[in-house]
């Protein structure tokens, strides 16, 4: 074999040679990626079925059945609904006072001096405007003139009433306000005759004989009436006068329309009472 041909046939050998070990790394190449791409999807298969099992335990009936989270609309409507509420209860507006009353000239014949209760609850609108229900008790003693026309020893004049009556603050914002009022209601007016009696009262320690007044003659009526005054508030507390809470003073004119009486009550003297009762209570109290 000459040299030219040797050389030759070992150029293919080596060509050859280097041929088989490209394809043997290939295929080791495959052989080392095959095993992660196996445990990958291994994983991700076991985590997929977790993922399904956690699901089926929280909802047996399919994620259907799972809660959805709060609407957020929902949720500030309510707040809104019930801050409407508060507000609304907050403004609820109530008084209770006592003071005296005295009849005007005219009526002084037939009506003296007297205490007065009042008590009242409404709705504030705003801080200029309330409106109030009030009930109102005025207890009056009969001048001599007119007890003695009846043959009585005494007598007392019962007025109570329920009446609507506005209330506006003239200056809202301040700690001293003023303010007008007035309304007008149903209005019941009993006249009473008293005779002392003589009664048996006991204590704890002892009983004895003492002597009552007893209503021996009476006349009643029920009519319309009106009131109209002003009067002085001081609210209280709060560094920007915040409070709800005021003190106040007011004086208001009554006017009720009481029919005239000829009458002799239970058999009494007759009685002659001009027609109309026309008051001036003064009443002190707490407004809230």
């Amino acid at each position: 074999m000459s040299f030219s041909r040797w050389m030759s046939l070992r150029r293919r050998v080596g060509f050859l040679c280097g041929l088989a070990v490209l394809a043997a790394g290939s295929a080791c190449a495959q052989s080392l990626l095959s095993p992660s791409q196996s445990v990958s999807a291994a994983l991700s298969s076991n985590s997929e079925s977790s993922s399904l099992q956690l699901a089926e335990l929280a909802a047996p009936d399919g994620l259907a059945a799972l809660p959805s989270a709060p609407a957020p609309a929902a949720s500030a409507a309510g707040q809104q609904d019930r801050g409407w509420k508060r507000k609304a209860a907050n403004n609820f507006a109530f008084e209770v006072g006592g003071g005296f009353n005295g009849p005007t000239n005219q009526t002084s014949p037939y009506v003296t001096w007297g205490g007065q209760f009042t008590v009242g609850g409404g709705y504030n609108f705003s801080k200029r405007l309330a409106l109030l229900a009030e009930f109102q008790l005025i207890n009056d003693k009969l001048p001599g003139n007119l007890i003695a026309e009846t043959g009585a020893n005494g007598g007392h004049a019962h007025i109570w009433s329920l009446t609507l009556d506005p209330v506006i603050s003239l200056f809202p914002k301040a700690s001293n306000d003023f303010y007008v009022t007035g309304g007008g209601g149903f209005y019941r007016k009993v006249t009473s005759f008293t005779n002392p009696t003589l009664a048996e009262y006991c204590d704890y320690y002892y009983c004895g004989i003492t002597t009552v007044n007893q209503v021996v003659g009476h006349f009643s009526s029920n009519q319309s009436g009106w009131n109209v005054g002003g009067g002085y508030q001081h609210r209280m507390g709060g560094m920007y006068n915040e409070s709800r809470m005021k003190l106040f003073a007011e004086v208001r004119y009554l006017n009720i329309n009481t029919p005239a009486v000829l009458s002799n009550p239970n058999g009494l003297g007759t009685t002659t009472v001009a027609a109309g009762t026309k008051l001036i209570p003064v009443t002190f109290g707490v407004r809230w």
